[in-house]
């Protein structure tokens, strides 16, 4: 049997580990990998158009199958590219490894043709970020790599020069067993003790929920039944919370709607669950909080704390369920339901009167009429912007669905390359990248790659020729809107002649056949559809302090408007509050 190199080695224990496909670009010092890749049937090589995109594709699939996800980009600025993206995983905590190939490892230190350092470049969006200098650190190098990104969930950087790539691989060299999945936590049973006394003596508790939640909806609903607690959400915490949810208020946050505000801010006791909200302004001063991470490094940095606890959401609530008494008064409860309708009540209204009439199309019909038509088990990936507000706003979870986004790291797009890494999972699972024309054109050459590997994706492209949403960012700055105008070519047009499926709509009427035809066309489509670019409603008090780049205001909800199917599920949650 052939010797390996280094560079087999390294592809076997990718696989070994779980890793179905690396996504890149070749070239250089990268090549020997490459060729490995091709040569073993169990890792797909994926050739992106962009490393950025590569890196953003590897993260949706990791977030999707839980699994770890791979990309991989050539010397200097090939790996340099993958940096945008490998952030967002790791802010997301999506377990990717990354290959940083590296120039000739006797030129480094010398100011070498594209000579960078990924050692140190990429060491804020990593757990762990180190060199194969040497071929006798394979294969435990890898392998802890491997392990930092499964384990704490998140980027592992591995760089290696394309010289050491070739080399022989140390014989008699120890592979272990490799960590491919994580751990559930419990808390401890003084944790578990004093947050139950303190829900025993709490007369309104509040459950505020995000991402962490995810596995734990039956929990989280048993545990809200049995305390009467309004349950609130942050964006991540949508896809797993909102749905089935009799206690539903809404979510809090820059995109917030309904009564999830209040809430949080006129109980007695605010339990966060899994999320780390950013904004902290939004969360109370002035009532006792617990805080319920897996992630220790997340508890007490938004707020301050009366109880931390370390422990996975669904553990934790399993342990503290039984032990709580059992609530009776509903008051609180009702009132916040009864908060939440009449909130969503007020709003829907603006985006209900003719707008299968009005031109250009509101953005929020869009949303609306997509949700409608898409499967019960799409995948939608979302462009950061007001694509995240119609994302927010119009799409219903219903536990099967999943919705991805730059929703930590709050990069631009990230819609198309997120919907490439998870098409390639199942091309039978229909995936929708809402797209904003802003983002689609900046990796725009990456939609080619929809058209060389025949994926099927759906990208509907809410096309305001603007950027919209900082627009608003100026707006409530009190600065006028510069240099936000995109002139934008027909996008469909451009799909076809990449040899794609590609649909313009102008009129409200065109829309939902033109969304039906895409969906049921087997390959890659692009439905560019003309959208209004003033469809920002803004709460009538705007306050100058309220801060560009997401910050928030004394304004408690920026953004107006409606809200789609959520406001039947507020009516219908009503319905189940007694009556005297």
């Amino acid at each position: 049997m052939a010797k390996q190199n280094v560079s087999e080695q390294f592809v076997d224990i990718l696989a070994r580990a779980g890793v179905k496909r690396m996504y890149g670009v070749v070239g250089d010092s990268l090549n020997p990998v490459v060729d490995a890749i091709r040569r073993n049937s169990a890792i797909e090589w994926i050739q992106v158009r962009h490393e950025e995109t590569a890196a953003f594709a590897a993260g949706a699939e990791a977030q999707i199958t839980g699994s770890l996800a791979s990309c991989a980009g050539s010397c200097g600025p090939g790996n340099l590219h993958l940096i945008n993206g490998l952030y967002d995983a790791h802010r997301s905590m999506a377990p990717v490894l990354a290959l940083a190939s590296h120039i000739p490892s006797s030129e480094i230190g010398l100011g070498y043709f594209q000579e960078t350092h990924p050692e140190l470049l990429f060491q804020e969006c990593s757990h762990y970020n180190e060199m194969i200098s040497n071929p006798q650190q394979m294969p435990r190098l890898l392998q802890t790599a491997i392990q930092h990104a499964i384990g704490r969930g998140g980027v592992s950087v591995v760089s290696m020069p394309g010289d050491i790539a070739s080399q022989p691989a140390p014989e008699k060299s120890v592979e272990h067993a490799l960590v491919t999945s994580r751990p559930t936590v419990r808390p401890g049973d003084e944790e578990i003790e004093k947050l139950c006394r303190m829900v025993d003596e709490a007369k309104r508790v509040t459950l505020f929920c995000g991402s962490g939640t995810a596995g734990a909806h039956a929990e989280v609903m048993e545990f809200a039944e049995r305390v009467k607690a309004p349950v609130g959400h942050a964006l991540r915490g949508k896809e797993w919370i909102q749905y089935d949810n009799p206690y539903d208020v809404g979510m809090s946050g820059l995109l917030g709607y309904g009564a999830a505000y209040e809430a949080t801010n006129e109980c007695d006791l605010l339990i966060l669950l899994g999320t780390d909200f950013p904004y902290n302004a939004f969360l109370p001063s002035d009532v006792k909080i617990v805080q319920v991470d897996v992630r220790p490094e997340h508890l007490g940095r938004r707020s301050k704390l009366d109880l931390a606890v370390w422990g996975d959401v669904r553990e934790t609530l399993r342990c503290l369920t039984p032990r709580v008494r059992t609530k009776t008064d509903r008051k609180f409860l009702d009132r916040m339901l009864k908060k939440h309708a009449d909130a969503l009540e007020g709003v829907v209204k603006a985006y209900t009167r003719k707008v299968e009439k009005h031109i250009p199309i509101h953005p929020e019909y869009v949303a609306s009429v997509l949700d409608d038509l898409a499967d019960d088990d799409a995948v939608f990936t979302v462009d950061t912007g007001m694509c995240n507000v119609w994302a927010a706003r119009y799409l219903s979870p219903n536990g099967k669905r999943r919705v991805i986004g730059s929703f930590s790291h709050g990069s631009m797009a990230n819609a198309l390359p997120q919907a490439i890494g998870a098409q390639f999972i199942d091309r039978n699972r229909q995936v929708v990248s809402m797209s904003g024309d802003g983002g689609f054109t900046m990796l725009m050459g990456d939609f080619l790659t929809l058209v060389q590997y025949n994926l099927p994706v759906k990208v509907v492209l809410f096309n305001n020729s603007s950027l919209g949403m900082v627009e608003l960012e100026m707006l409530v700055a009190g600065l006028p809107s510069f240099g936000t105008t995109n002139k934008n070519p027909d996008f469909a047009a451009i799909a076809r002649a990449a040899g794609a499926y590609g649909v313009r709509v102008e009129k409200p009427k065109q829309l939902e056949s033109a969304l039906k035809d895409a969906f049921k066309h087997k390959g890659p489509a692009l439905v560019d559809v003309v959208t209004d670019p003033n469809a920002l409603s803004i709460p009538p008090k705007i306050s100058a302090e309220m801060v560009t780049g997401f910050a928030l205001s004394a304004s408690k909800i920026v953004l107006d408007g409606g809200v789609g199917r959520m406001l039947q599920m507020a009516r219908s949650n009503l319905r189940n509050v007694p009556r005297p």
